[in-house]
């Protein structure tokens, strides 16, 4: 690969639906790159948490809506959170034709309104030395987008259009398993084809990968890519849909006229989902609930789940979710605490249930899996490696997928949430862009 181009040629930007990482081409840094710091008090973060904070401020002509993003959105709406809008995974909306904008304290935000926001905050935080950031951009993108009927070029359209006004003029998209790929092939030292498996919040991706070795360094040829819009967040919906949701009315009755019916279950398809609990938070949707609540059997879970929109509990939900599926990695069983008001949930949650609920989800992904070797033409015995990045490659049943399939000896994991991006940074130092961005044929958001 080519080494004698300046260090700092292009950002590799990895905005993930849970967490985001950029990083810069640095020929001293192991691996050929390094991420962005973001210095953070007594703390130095790498890895910043996709997520959005909102805040009023200011009365009358004064008056204002105060942002921050990541770890500082988390902070002030842990201490404030009366006032706030939090949103979270609101990258699942970049291809979804059904969703034009969410209103924030009277102000109407589109998605790409949203990214250029929180891409400002990213580089407010970042460290001094790592700025000015350069005006070429290399971004992921999924294989496949999350969400029902996706638009890949609906969704091009809407980054074009944030990036452009984050101060980019050159921006090009790589897909992230081929990222991860070249920054995995860093380390080779001879021919191999490898199949990288890259497990985001929003989707999970795949890439085959032929890396040949020479005297001019490595080369690679990507031989095919494959996707689908499961992943944590995914996960995380089947344990909200199967412990938090019974508990907020989810199997009510309400009567209408002279007959008792089972309540909508979109409210609660919408309540399991981050990016869809982030914008239920509207006077239409209270008055809804509450209609269903005063003629339900049993009022009381409808009125917790009211309480838990209006209270905007998106991210101390997510917090305990969380916590538990990361304990199912290590553990068999793990607690599911939750309190907040009158809503009290405790419950153990089995790593077998967890498992079986998630059977589904995971049939889904090795399917990916397998259509993404078949369209490599490559047999499966052919692939020297397989690499997995993302921190859901951490679910013991993920990973038990490509076990099963490929043997232990063959799996390979590192710098589950960096690689990305390094790899983007290190394909934005490469002569040749060509051979590794993809474009949509891109239409007007």
């Amino acid at each position: 690969m080519t080494t004698s181009v300046p260090p700092v040629l292009a950002l590799g930007l990895d905005f993930g639906t849970t967490n985001t990482v950029a990083a810069i081409a640095d020929p001293t840094a192991p691996g050929g790159a390094r991420s962005l710091r973001f210095p953070d008090g007594d703390e130095t973060h790498s890895v910043f948490r996709s997520a959005l904070d909102f805040w009023p401020e200011g009365r009358g002509r004064d008056r204002r809506i105060a942002v921050e993003a990541g770890p500082w959105a988390i902070r002030h709406f842990v201490e404030s959170p009366e006032g706030s809008r939090f949103l979270q995974s609101f990258k699942t909306f970049a291809a979804s034709p059904s969703f034009r904008s969410t209103n924030v304290h009277g102000r109407s935000f589109r998605f790409e309104d949203l990214l250029a926001t929180f891409l400002g905050k990213v580089s407010d935080h970042a460290a001094a030395a790592d700025l000015p950031l350069p005006r070429r951009l290399i971004a992921g993108r999924p294989v496949a987008y999350a969400g029902a009927a996706p638009d890949p070029a609906l969704a091009e359209a809407r980054y074009d259009t944030a990036f452009a006004a984050s101060g980019f003029d050159e921006i090009h998209y790589v897909y992230e398993p081929v990222a991860a790929a070249f920054w995995f092939a860093q380390g080779l030292t001879r021919d191999a084809t490898v199949l990288v498996a890259d497990f985001g919040g929003g989707t999970s991706d795949f890439s085959v990968v032929r890396f040949t070795v020479g005297a001019d360094g490595v080369r690679a040829h990507p031989l095919s890519q494959s996707g689908v819009g499961i992943a944590g967040d995914g996960f995380d919906y089947r344990i909200i849909d199967r412990v938090v949701s019974p508990r907020l009315g989810k199997h009510a009755r309400y009567k209408s006229w002279d007959k008792w019916l089972d309540v909508p279950a979109h409210w609660f398809t919408n309540f399991a989902r981050w990016n869809q609990l982030a914008v239920m938070k509207s006077p239409e949707t209270i008055r809804e609930l509450e209609k269903l609540a005063a003629s339900a059997d049993d009022p009381t879970g409808l009125e917790k789940l009211i309480e838990m929109i209006e209270d905007d509990l998106g991210w101390p939900l997510y917090k305990a979710v969380s916590e538990v599926k990361t304990a199912l990695s290590k553990a068999e069983t793990a607690p599911l605490s939750f309190h907040h008001g009158s809503i009290h949930i405790d419950e153990t949650v089995s790593r077998a249930d967890f498992e079986t609920w998630i059977a589904d989800d995971l049939t889904r992904i090795d399917e990916a899996v397998e259509a993404s070797i078949t369209a490599s033409g490559v047999a499966p015995g052919e692939i020297d490696k397989v690499f997995l990045t993302g921190g859901t490659s951490f679910v013991p049943a993920v990973r038990r997928l490509f076990v099963n399939r490929f043997g232990e000896a063959r799996i390979e994991t590192g710098e589950q949430l960096l690689s990305i991006a390094y790899g983007l940074a290190l394909i934005g130092a490469e002569e040749d862009l060509d051979r590794w961005t993809v474009r949509e044929t891109v239409r007007a958001a």
